[in-house]
């Protein structure tokens, strides 16, 4: 007797876009400092976010590498992680002072607007 094959295929969620950009050529990428304790948080998927001074024009989409420093003598400890800014809650709101505001990390870049099956891109 021949084995059905199912044709019905399902994916993890990782494959639904968690955030999309529309024009992926303009993203920028930030060199930034954070404490061992917030690093921690981050990497652990603990703190998926940061409150900053946005002196850097932040948008949705850039990629962000953080360095690991210790905040007595800003000694960098050689660790790195690297998050995609997912969402940016502008000050001068809900709190946040004006010119700072607070970055939604994502653990995944950014795709597109338009692709919706990232298995292809």
């Amino acid at each position: 007797m021949p084995l059905a094959m199912n044709t019905n295929i399902v994916f993890p969620e990782q494959f639904v876009p968690q955030f999309q950009i529309s024009n992926p050529a303009q993203r920028q990428t930030h060199d930034l400092k954070i404490w061992p304790s917030c690093f921690a948080a981050v990497k652990a998927g603990n703190k998926p976010f940061d409150v900053r001074e946005n002196d850097r024009n932040f948008q949705v989409g850039d990629m962000l590498l953080l360095h690991e420093v210790e905040p007595e003598n800003e000694h960098d400890t050689g660790q790195t992680i690297t998050r995609w800014v997912s969402y940016v809650l502008q000050g001068g709101a809900f709190g946040i002072q004006p010119n700072w505001c607070v970055l939604g990390f994502s653990d995944l870049p950014p795709i597109p607007t338009g692709i919706t099956d990232i298995r292809l891109w």
